[in-house]
């Protein structure tokens, strides 16, 4: 049987760039991925924004790894030419409700190391004109990227470092070992299997389903997993805005907000559509052109001049959430061996908004980890 150094289980943004990391570290690593290629999972449904970090309870793994990794995404965006903008963005209160909520959250940047500045209506408005509130918080270092030229960039280092990406590979169990010095082994649909030290499971929303066919690893260290839609819808026509408008945030959804592409088009999205499934593989992930009737409302509170019928459904991702509709949602869970007592094994459950944004400082995060 063949034996390398590392697997990461899973070809999207967190995958590739834990699997960077352990290879610039002089891992010999292979990315398997069930795909014909890489991010073509959640990593291929997201908004693209680069967060800021300011919506995360301090102290939290999504604060932290969220401001670190905005950081370094900039960095590598420099160094490697991936097509990004730091466009900044207006979260906006258009009630005195919503006014305490942006002070709130300005407190919450302030403890997470965010730039943030309160804007005053006029001032909201000289940067937007076309919008309407009674006062913002402005986020200068929140942005929008290229996610497919990032995750090329993850992919070209990591090969650089000789590891290597294997595309249509799915993993289907694995026989954990509980001792340092004796190997995992990985089972493939094909009947194939592999010897490896370390095991990354970064396999998104299948990542607890898989977690529960590795023997070895007890039942209490896989959470349930459940499954939250958001339908984004595209604006016919160019928004009159150059930076993204988010409404003041409610509860843990952060509203219907509006979010730019690189060349400027803008859509409206993700709401918040709990399924009742309980795989993957039953996720429908067609836009209900009707639920963008519900999105004309919000969105007329922050821009009055929407025109009727300027909506059409444009595509959907589904977050691999590990709580319930009326749970509060949790952490990161990057599971470690030192929770689960398995050597070189590494569980990635829960790994939604901001994980893109994240997904470098996830990397660093995994080495400390998987460090013996």
């Amino acid at each position: 049987m063949d034996r390398v150094q590392a697997v990461v289980i899973g070809a999207g943004v967190v995958g590739l760039a834990v699997a960077r990391a352990l290879a610039q570290a002089g891992r010999e690593t292979i990315v398997v991925e069930a795909q014909p290629g890489i991010g073509q999972g959640v990593s291929s449904r997201n908004s693209e924004v680069i967060h800021a970090g300011l919506y995360y309870p301090p102290g939290s793994l999504k604060a932290s790894l969220c401001v670190r990794g905005k950081d370094l995404l900039y960095a590598l965006c420099a160094s490697h030419g991936v097509d990004h903008r730091r466009c900044g963005k207006l979260t906006v209160a258009n009630s005195e409700d919503e006014v305490r909520a942006l002070r709130g959250l300005q407190d919450r940047a302030a403890a997470n190391g965010v730039p943030v500045e309160f804007l005053d209506a006029a001032q909201a408005r000289a940067l937007e004109p076309a919008l309407r509130c009674i006062a913002a918080l402005h986020s200068p270092s929140t942005g929008i990227v290229d996610s497919h030229g990032f995750m090329l960039a993850l992919q070209g280092d990591l090969e650089r470092a000789g590891g290597m990406v294997a595309p249509g590979t799915e993993v289907v169990s694995a026989a954990l070992s509980g001792r340092a010095g004796e190997p995992h082994v990985l089972r493939f649909a094909d009947g194939s299997k592999l010897a490896c030290d370390i095991v990354v499971n970064a396999a998104s929303l299948h990542a607890c389903g898989l977690a529960r066919r590795f023997e070895g690893l007890d039942a209490r260290f896989v959470p349930r997993e459940w499954f939250a839609k958001g339908n984004y819808y595209a604006l016919a026509g160019r928004a009159p805005f150059t930076h993204l408008i988010y409404p003041a945030p409610s509860d843990a959804h952060l509203g219907t907000h509006l979010t730019l592409d690189l060349g400027g088009q803008a859509k409206f999205g993700p709401d918040l559509e709990w399924l009742d499934v309980r795989s993957p593989q039953e996720i429908d992930y067609r836009v209900d052109p009707a639920r963008a009737d519900g999105f004309y409302a919000e969105v007329r509170r922050y821009w009055p001049q929407l025109p009727d019928g300027a909506l059409s459904p444009s595509y959907s991702g589904v977050r691999p959430k590990i709580h319930g509709p009326h749970e509060k949602a949790p952490d990161f869970r990057i599971d470690g061996p030192r929770l689960h007592g398995i050597p070189g094994l590494l569980n990635l459950f829960g790994v939604e908004s901001p994980g893109l944004t994240s997904a470098l400082a996830i990397g660093e995060l995994a080495m400390v980890e998987l460090d013996p």
